[in-house]
């Protein structure tokens, strides 16, 4: 059972994601936000997954991470630039939030109970996503831990980031040739000679 789990998870699951992410990947002149990568597949079952650890031991994450890793220098050198955002909402924050959740019948939606049985294990989750972070961490696909308890801060250190990565392109728009002026010329005289 363990091992199914294990196989579904690191195999399955991740190459469906990894696909998904994938397949959008080669899109000229994208933006593509993904809200929960490959990456948080691996750590939602994480936790859990320590007793599969204990099987099979450390190198089954070694081995994912790595794979990360790989996959995004594959998606650099296709000319596709990485940034990950960690944001980080304390204990307490969340706490709050899913009372909120649970006291606004319009935000009920978005609690599961699940997530209260999960809080029991904030300390490994910690460890885990700062061991992720380190360990997928590179100059050319940064992790970027930004303070989350505060919604319009967090939206600030991000949107910065990403203005930040814009600027670094140095975009501009294409330039026209001699033969494309006249053409351009040409087209204009023809809409004005017209109604």
């Amino acid at each position: 059972m363990i091992r199914q789990c294990v196989y579904e998870h690191v195999g399955q699951t991740v190459v469906v994601v990894v696909r998904r992410v994938h397949a959008h990947a080669g899109e000229n002149l994208a933006v593509l936000i993904v809200g929960r990568s490959h990456l948080q597949c691996d750590l939602f079952k994480r936790p859990i997954l320590l007793i599969a650890e204990q099987l099979l031991g450390k190198k089954l994450w070694e081995d994912r991470f790595e794979d990360i890793r790989n996959f995004e220098r594959y998606l650099v050198r296709n000319g596709v630039i990485v940034r990950k955002f960690f944001l980080n909402v304390s204990k307490k924050e969340q706490k709050r939030r899913f009372l909120q959740r649970l006291e606004n019948p319009e935000k009920n939606w978005k609690f599961s109970a699940a997530d209260v049985r999960e809080r029991t294990y904030w300390d490994d989750y910690m460890k885990a996503y700062e061991e992720m972070i380190v360990a997928t961490s590179s100059k050319h696909s940064p992790w970027y831990v930004v303070p989350a308890d505060n919604k319009w801060y967090t939206r600030l250190v991000v949107a910065a980031a990403v203005v930040e990565t814009l600027k670094d392109l140095e975009l501009a728009y294409p330039t026209v040739g001699p033969e494309q002026l006249k053409q351009l010329q040409a087209a204009k005289a023809q809409l004005e000679r017209k109604k």
